[in-house]
Formats: C-alpha cells, structure tokens, sequence
C-alpha cells in the first residue's frame, strides 16, 4: 500500500520520532509497500534509502515574522498534497506544527484515510507547556485537520486515555513502537574498583524529572558508593545548568552531565549500564526504556510512561515518580550483584525480541492501513 509518513523533522537524533517514524516506513517498505517519508529540514532534497523515498523541505520562514510552529512550508504541502491525489493514506506523526496540518487538509480533499500517531502530544503535562499558543493553534489550524481522521494511533493503552479525555472520538489502535535489538555480546570483566553506573538518556527537559532523580541519588547517601550517575543528553531552555546547580546544592559528587551521544556512543552507553532509569512525568511511550532493555539493562521507569511490563517481565521497577520510590527502587537494583542484573536484563532482551520486532510492528500497522481504506477487517487491536 503507497503511505506518506508525515513528521516535522527527523533531524534530531536524540528525538524518539527521529527513529520510530523512520524505522517504521523502512518496515513497511520491507513488507512490500511503497513508503513515503516527509519532513522539514536545514537541507532540502530528495533521497531514498532502504527502500523509502525521502522528502525533506524548507520552512518558508522568512516570508512572515511567525512563531515557529506556525511557518508555513509550500513545498511541503504541496508535495502531501499530490500524493494524497495520488491515492496515498496518510500518516501524519505529531501536532500542534504547521507540517501535521497539511495531510489533514490533503486527505479531506482527496478523500484518501488519515491516521494520525499524537507521539504523547495529548498528554496532560505535555499540553502544559505552551498551553496558550495550543490553544490558538487549535481554533486556526488543528480542529479542521483532524476532521478526516479514520484513526488515531496510540502506542500505549494510556494515551488511549489521552486522546479520549481531549474529547477525541475516532477509533484508536494501540501498537507500541519497534525497537532493533542489539547483538549479543560477551561482557567483559568488571573491575571492582570502576564506579557502576546508572544512566539516563534523553532530553533534558523539565518533563523528565531529572530534579527527582538526583534528590533520590542524594536520599541514598552512602549506599551509592561505588556507584556514578550518569545524564546524558541535549539540554533544553538552559534545564541542564539549573539540574547542576541543583546537584551541587544537593552535595553531589558522583554525578556526571554530558551531551548527546549518538550511534555506537549510544550503544555503548546503554551497554556499559548497570541500570537504567527513566524518571519522567509523562511519556506515550518512552523509546528510551525500549532501548535500554534491547541492550539488556535493566529498567528503573516511572509510572509516568507506560512500562508496567517491567514487573511482569521481571527486568525492573515500575515505581513512583516520588523521589522516595526512585531512591527504594534505586537502592534495590543497586544491591543486586552483577549477575543478577545481567539475568534481568536478558529477560528484557528477549521480551523486546518477542513483542517489539520492527517485522511485528509493521505488520499490524499494514493490517491498520487496510482496514482504515475498507480492503481489511477491524483488526483486534482497535479501539472503537
């Protein structure tokens, strides 16, 4: 089936759409289809790999004096525009940027299905933020792109309840994002005398709570020795400043900030964990802890992204975002010997081998895309 991903930009690598919405197009160019991918970019051009054909286009940003959410890109729509004429189905990832409304506008003229993944954007904490400048992106834009929407995408039953409380009415189908899970590989020897460590990874964000994360560090006093807690990622609004000065009212020695790390960098700091631990307020998904436990480290994730699979799994906590649940579930993993940490972790290895497989996800996202064109029965993991 020809589909048109649709997204603002791929360009962050640290952004969870920059891998899901693309390893997502080449999985369902694997099974046969003609995928599409377009987005906003600093270079325009036209490109294919793994069998999906690339769009990227400029913002028409100096034409007007606007926010940015609300540049137009002419190139953009129109290219949504010929494609959805074309017969395409569009998947619009995201909202609230002027690059989710065109394939609305485009499939309501052209009467083709429109699916639209909201990657959290519905959540309550998200919709915190910038909440004025929704609120007025909705009335002028986002109402009259949702109008042909054939259904929504949830990648968790909870953002089910997030596009219901918005007082969204359309079908839902719940399919979590695909993770690639790494080889295995033997690990090497610990040295006793090198500090373990336990990772964050991702934005840094007020929406992460970080803030939380380093009081539960400071509640563990001695009992993090030997011990090194490591925030990586790009920083947000200035927020990684404030969280060093934060560790350094808190007496925090063994804490470590860093930037962004991509490709094997990332590899190898999701590998080189002891734990891992997502500590956020709200997330439709969390790639993050997908990625981790592809890697075979253990999770520490609160009850802010849906993972309670965690437990049920038994490859790690689903607690609280207090910093007292962070700092029990903390020193619970921390006292663990390596080994037993090393079972945890391949359990979550094999869970995401499992039931998270690009070849899964795809498959279930073709059976949406014909249901959604009426060549395809209700498939059993619509909500209606």
């Amino acid at each position: 089936m020809h589909n048109v991903q649709v997204v603002t930009s791929i360009e962050d690598e640290s952004a969870g759409p920059s891998y899901s919405v693309v390893r997502l197009a080449e999985a369902l160019a694997a099974r046969g289809g003609r995928s599409e991918l377009m987005s906003l970019a600093q270079t325009p051009g036209i490109s294919i790999k793994n069998g999906v054909q690339y769009y990227r286009f400029h913002a028409d940003t100096g034409l007007f004096s606007l926010p940015a959410q609300l540049a137009p890109s002419r190139a953009l729509a129109h290219s949504v525009s010929m494609a959805a004429r074309d017969g395409a189905l569009m998947h619009v990832h995201g909202l609230w940027r002027m690059p989710n409304i065109y394939p609305g506008l485009a499939a309501e003229r052209a009467g083709v299905p429109l699916i639209l993944s909201p990657r959290g954007m519905l959540g309550k904490a998200a919709l915190a933020f910038s909440a004025r400048q929704k609120k007025l992106f909705w009335h002028l834009f986002q109402r009259r792109a949702l109008r042909p929407i054939r259904c929504f995408h949830a990648t968790a039953l909870s953002e089910v309840d997030d596009i219901r409380t918005f007082g969204l009415e359309k079908p839902v189908a719940v399919i979590p994002n695909g993770i690639d899970v790494a080889p295995v590989t033997s690990p090497g020897a610990l040295s006793p005398s090198r500090p373990r460590q336990v990772l964050y990874l991702g934005r840094i964000h007020p929406k992460k709570g970080i803030d939380r994360l380093l009081r539960a560090w400071a509640h563990l006093a001695g009992a993090n020795l030997g011990w090194e807690l490591r925030i990586v990622g790009p920083s947000e609004k200035g927020h990684s400043g404030q969280l060093q000065m934060l560790a350094q009212e808190l007496g925090l020695s063994n804490v470590c900030f860093e930037g962004p790390l991509y490709g094997d960098a990332k590899a190898s700091a999701y590998a080189d964990a002891a734990l891992f631990v997502l500590p956020t307020l709200h997330e439709n998904f969390g790639m993050v802890v997908a990625e981790a436990l592809a890697h075979g480290t253990p999770v520490i994730s609160t009850f802010g992204a849906p993972w309670e699979g965690l437990i049920t799994e038994r490859c790690g906590w689903w607690v609280d975002h207090c910093p007292e649940s962070l700092a029990a579930a903390l020193k619970e993993g921390m006292a663990l010997s390596d080994d037993e940490r090393a079972q945890m972790g391949a359990m979550g290895r094999d869970w995401m081998e499992r039931d998270f497989s690009w070849e899964t996800i795809a498959e279930k996202m073709e059976r949406l895309y014909h249901w959604c064109a009426g060549s395809g029965d209700l498939p059993e993991f619509v909500v209606t």
